[in-house]
This record gives C-alpha cells, structure tokens and sequence, in this order.
C-alpha cells in the first residue's frame, strides 16, 4: 500500500515540474487575459465534465468568494450547476449543446469563456469554445494529451504535459488557484 501512495505522489510531482517548465507563460497569458476581460466589465465563464465539471464549480467558487484577499466578489459562472438548465437542454437540444446554449443565453464580448477538457476533445466543451469566440469573447482553455481540438479554439490552451487524466485534472486545479491568485493581485 505505501509504494501505492508513494508512487501517486511522486507521479504527481513529476507531473508538477514538467508543466511548471512548459506552461509558465501560457497562465500568465490567461491571467492577463481575464484581468483585461473583468477590467472591462466581463465575467467569467466556466465549463467542463465530470472531474472538470467539479474543478469549473471551484474555480468559480474562489472568484466569487475569495481564494487569498479579502475583496470584492468577482464574477464568475460555472456552467456546470443548475441541473434544471442541464437537464432541459440536454433533453431538448443534446449533450453536445450543453454549455454552447448557455454561452448563447449569457455571454457578451467582454467576457472570458474558460473550457477545462483533460484531452481537449469534449464536444460540448468545443462547441461551446467556438461560440464563445464567434460572440468576441476571450476563451481560455485548461487540457492535456496534446491539447486536441482546444488549440485551434482558444486565445491561449494551457496544455498539461501529460497523458494522465489524474495528473491533468490535478494540474488543472494547480493552474485555476494560480490564475485566481494573479486576478486578486492585477
């Protein structure tokens, strides 16, 4: 049991180095990005699945609420939480439309779509990414595994170095406590 947990935690450190080396720039460019976007008067908004869904809902969390300074609540949506407006639309319109029929309801050009998709290949997540662009909003991607689809969609893809969905999804969180600690600061 304890080479087990050894072994998770020196994965996850390996994991930790190789995207602290590779991503560095890439968060800085989205930290900027979402502090121009709230300057502006935007907000931000989050979307993923299953692990991404959860990592969304505590990003958004941390803007509203606080994650280091006391400060005035930023606004941030996850996508991923009113399981009335997720269950009609993937009923009436599919799971591919999930979070695009929110984008369409919600967003205005001032604001930040943040897509999270550990391979960078979820349908909805793309598909809500393309609208996001086509309305002027800035988008923002967190994936791994090369970045897929992700790449051609967002102003910047912070693509995790690896191909293991639990050391992206660990990353992932590592990067959205980053990006919020930057917004408190700009």
């Amino acid at each position: 049991m304890k080479s087990i947990i050894e072994n998770e935690f020196n994965e996850h450190l390996k994991a930790t180095k190789a995207s602290m080396n590779e991503i560095i720039q890439s968060i800085e460019i989205a930290a900027k990005i979402c502090i121009s976007g709230l300057q502006s008067g935007g907000k931000i908004l989050l979307f993923g699945n299953g692990g991404s869904a959860a990592d969304a809902q505590h990003i958004a969390a941390e803007l509203v609420g606080r994650y280091k300074t006391e400060r005035k609540g930023i606004p941030a949506i996850a996508l991923t939480t009113d399981s009335s407006i997720i269950t009609s639309i993937s009923n009436d319109y599919g799971f591919d439309h999930l979070f695009d029929r929110q984008i369409e309801a919600i967003a205005n050009n001032n604001d930040i779509a943040i897509g999270i998709s550990t391979g960078g290949t979820s349908s909805n997540v793309i598909n809500a990414l393309s609208l996001a662009k086509e309305i002027g909003c800035k988008t923002i991607g967190f994936s791994g595994k090369g970045g897929g689809e992700m790449n051609n969609l967002c102003n910047v893809n912070i693509v995790v170095p690896s191909s293991d969905t639990a050391r992206i999804q660990e990353i992932h969180i590592l990067i959205g406590h980053t990006i919020c600690h930057l917004i408190e600061q700009g």
